[in-house]
């Protein structure tokens, strides 16, 4: 007996990939970021026409996005048909950037320090739209581990990374410091530093100059007193140790727990962004050697996390 499908098409089926892409189709201002791009692409005189900025553009985000390498990234363009649609190269006809032409445009971005710029734009945007105030900054750092191994053809482990200890626990890799908006927990800010750098030594550096206050948890305490990070007034948390101590039956111990839960509840802002950047992006491991290609990766990565938390917002307005 022959089965039928009752009426159902199953190729039109949204999955959550493709509602994924759909949003993002609306929320990111390709035109914009087009025109930072297009001043340094090349631009081919003899030989076959270079791939439009554009496409390269939504590769690349392909890549961010589903934590592809560029000989992934190449294959994937081959096996998924939704990949060639988003990337506008799903004609009949239509060729195909290989890995070689997917990292240099890499290189591309990074060589002048173009994800920076876009992060500044896409910010622009957001603020016009309302939804970052900038009177508060948020400032903390997360680790981001590199392979500790030297079996690799140098014989040895990336030397810009370094080890650290966090609790009883020993990481290799880098940080990123992030700043982010108090109000609506979007980044403005992010320095990458090998892991061993403190998070103090970086605090002036996340500080757009706008802010008229700064958060930030135990490991910024001292930070008043860095002529970098003066301008906005800090509230820091008390150490941990100190904080235990407080007892709950004597007034100012009380008062004083009562601010550090208030501190604690806007501070909560950053997580998001780290959350995010390591679930929703799957980024918890450095993909290259050396802090300025990984750093120009994580800059990508907040820019288009911003995008992602502010598309309920943006959504209606370009529909």
């Amino acid at each position: 007996m022959k089965q039928t499908n009752l009426g159902l098409n199953l190729s039109t089926r949204k999955t959550r990939k493709r509602e994924f892409l759909d949003e993002m189709e609306h929320v990111v201002p390709w035109s914009a970021l087009m025109r930072i791009v297009e001043p340094y692409y090349p631009k081919s005189k003899t030989g076959r026409p270079p791939f439009g900025v554009e496409t390269m553009l939504r590769i690349h985000y392909l890549q961010q996005w589903f934590g592809l390498s560029d000989p992934a990234m190449e294959e994937a363009l081959y096996d998924v048909p939704m990949f060639r649609e988003f990337a506008k190269l799903d004609g009949p006809m239509a060729r195909l950037p290989d890995e070689t032409t997917i990292l240099r445009f890499r290189h591309l971005l990074e060589q002048h320090d173009l994800a920076t710029d876009m992060l500044r734009v896409v910010n622009d945007i957001l603020q016009a739209k309302g939804l970052m105030m900038r009177k508060g900054t948020v400032v903390d750092a997360t680790l981001i581990s590199a392979p500790s191994s030297t079996k690799n053809a140098d014989g040895e482990r990336d030397p810009e990374m370094h080890q650290t200890k966090k609790g009883n626990n020993w990481y290799f890799g880098m940080k990123a410091h992030i700043g982010v908006d108090a109000q609506s927990g979007l980044v403005h800010s992010v320095v990458g530093t090998a892991a061993n750098v403190s998070d103090l030594n970086v605090a002036g550096e996340l500080l757009h100059g706008q802010e008229a206050v700064a958060f930030g948890d135990a490991g910024y305490q001292g930070v008043h007193n860095r002529q970098e990070a003066k301008g906005p007034k800090w509230f820091v948390a008390m150490r941990p140790g100190l904080r235990r101590k407080l007892n709950p039956f004597i007034e100012p111990d009380f008062v004083a727990e009562k601010k550090e839960k208030l501190k604690a509840s806007i501070r909560a802002k950053v997580e998001h962004p780290f959350r995010v950047l390591k679930r929703q992006f799957a980024y918890v491991r450095v993909r290259y050697r050396g802090l300025r290609k990984n750093t120009a990766q994580i800059v990508t990565l907040f820019t288009l996390s911003n995008l992602w938390m502010a598309r309920r917002n943006l959504m209606p307005q370009v529909r």
